[in-house]
């Protein structure tokens, strides 16, 4: 650190107090930038790094110089000790790396930090959230994205907020197209709109942009309105998630719809409708014998059921296509079932109806997936684990608090915090 050590004490309080005396200060002006002559010396103390788990304060003995240069309107100044701590800092350099790594590397908690250093929690949050702007912001965390993952988060759970209590979320997955590492999270923007993800793109520079070749999402059409005002030449991507995801949705409702007409209630246990909830959403390859039993016979057993059997038909189709071994012949397959639903069903399918104009609006997106292979899937798995840091926090009121510290926790920030 530059400084060599001339005493050492434990206070009342179990924290131990080492003073020191700086080796290499520099003695150059701050107004003139001229060196100074040596007045004295005085006391600045400094949290540094625990000792086996005890608070260390380091106190410093900064030399005070005498400007004697006759226009430079200072006097008196310190010797500058950045290599130490940046000037009007409460902890050492290498304290601030240390936060950062416990909170990033270790996983732990603001409280527990403080405690091991034996500072406040808002000292300790301030450091981090400051390290963090460095790092994510100037610190080249944008560089090497080719392909983007953008999908919303809800991170506030009260209600009546509307759009305030969502952000839109954006993920590197370059990484895991590359195979070179997990996906990390690179941005998170307060609302969800197309005006939210266009002002954060139009604010990138050129080079970033032209980089960009492929943006997944869900079917939200402001995200790709965006996308394809500010990136043109970058390739839409409707992930295969979602998509199955809204095939599920509409299955639920027409087994809802189907429950009515049939029972006239909503579903109960010894319904056969209700009995099979679980079941239609599982791929038939993986149900048992006995499962196929009670779907087969749950499917047959009114007429009006052959409603929720073909919307069934049709969701396992699509995953069939999303899971055939070989891309080429999985687009064909999905090609033709967007095709074969997208108009002229009969009538009592107006769910699969619907699926199939939402779907063929966006065939386009959809079958994209089969020539890059880029889901939002990584965007998922990141999303859970941005609930998990809400959770363990107890709730969040502070957007950009909650934000930095999601990057802190999801941004693969590991390998550049253990380089400072």
């Amino acid at each position: 650190m530059g400084v060599t050590i001339t005493g050492a004490a434990l206070d009342a309080r179990d924290r131990t107090h080492v003073w020191c005396r700086v080796l290499d200060a520099d003695p150059h002006c701050p107004g003139c930038q001229i060196a100074g002559e040596l007045r004295d010396h005085t006391d600045r103390a400094l949290t540094d790094v625990p000792i086996s788990g005890h608070p260390v304060i380091l106190h410093a003995a900064v030399p005070r110089f005498v400007c004697r240069t006759s226009d430079c309107p200072r006097t008196i100044f310190r010797g500058r000790i950045d290599h130490i701590a940046p000037a009007r800092a409460v902890v050492t350099a290498r304290t601030a790396r240390w936060i950062l790594q416990r909170i990033v590397v270790d996983k732990m908690s603001v409280a527990a930090v403080a405690a091991n250093l034996g500072i406040t929690w808002g000292t300790v949050n301030t450091i981090a959230l400051d390290a963090a702007r460095a790092l994510v912001y100037d610190g080249g965390h944008l560089d090497g994205v080719r392909c983007l993952g953008v999908d919303e988060h809800k991170w506030k759970h009260v209600r009546g907020q509307g759009d305030s209590s969502f952000v839109t979320v954006l993920i590197d997955l370059t990484p895991v197209i590359d195979g070179t590492g997990p996906a990390r999270l690179l941005d998170m923007i307060g609302g969800r709109s197309k005006q939210v993800l266009k002002t954060w793109m139009a604010a990138r520079d050129q080079q970033f942009r032209d980089r960009i070749k492929v943006v997944a999402m869900d079917g939200f059409t402001g995200y790709k309105s965006a996308t394809a005002e500010e990136l043109p030449a970058a390739r839409v991507v409707m992930d295969p998630f979602h998509v199955v995801h809204l095939a599920a949705s509409k299955l639920d409702l027409c087994r809802q719809r189907i429950q009515q007409q049939v029972c006239g209630h909503r579903g109960r246990k010894d319904d056969p409708l209700y009995k099979i909830r679980r079941i239609l959403h599982t791929r038939t390859e993986l149900l048992t014998d006995k499962q196929k039993i009670r779907l087969f016979e749950s499917l047959t057993s009114h007429d009006d059921h052959v409603a929720v059997e073909i919307t069934h038909q049709i969701y396992q189709e699509l995953i069939a296509a999303y899971e055939h071994p070989q891309r080429r012949e999985g687009k064909k397959l999905m090609y033709k079932i967007l095709r074969r639903i997208r108009t002229g069903l009969p009538a009592g399918l107006q769910e699969l109806a619907q699926l199939g104009r939402s779907l063929w609006s966006r065939r386009a997106d959809i079958l994209a997936y089969f020539d890059v292979g880029v889901s939002n899937g990584p965007v998922e798995a990141i999303n859970g684990r941005l609930e998990h840091l809400r959770g363990i926090a107890q709730g969040f009121r502070n957007l950009d608090h909650y934000i930095l510290r999601s990057l802190l926790h999801s941004g693969q920030l590991a390998t550049r915090i253990n380089a400072l």
